[in-house]
């Protein structure tokens, strides 16, 4: 059974930064394009960024040049690096796995399974 536990949430001022991390138990993430999606409260699911199985990066156009995502290979994880955090940058924040590359990289029945989420507050 394939599992993402989406972590590393907090409360953070505005221009800091946090790092969330995508593990997974029972499936090995470099075969897997990952997307980190993000829903604020009253809003619709949106694609954040994402990495392809060929290491391929794509990023929406409101946080290209501040978020950074990454694998890592030996810890089976992919990280969102979150830097210049903005209050509108507030949501639960989801991993999601598809076993292939999605041909529209925001669409969310592209991907098969789905972390838990995790709470990013940008506050001051």
């Amino acid at each position: 059974d394939v599992q993402l536990q989406a972590s590393g949430g907090g409360l953070v001022q505005p221009g800091g930064a946090l790092r969330l991390s995508c593990a997974a138990s029972g499936v090995t993430l470099d075969n897997y394009a990952i997307t980190w999606f993000r829903q604020a409260p009253g809003k619709e699911r949106e694609g954040v960024s994402s990495v392809y199985r060929n290491w391929r990066t794509y990023y929406a156009d409101v946080v290209r040049g501040r978020f950074a995502i990454s694998r890592d290979s030996a810890e089976n994880t992919v990280y969102l690096h979150m830097n210049g955090l903005k209050p509108e940058d507030t949501a639960v924040y989801y991993c999601a796995a598809a076993r292939q590359d999605p041909r529209l990289v925001w669409a969310t029945y592209e991907y098969d399974y789905w972390g838990q989420g995790t709470q990013v507050t940008v506050s001051s």
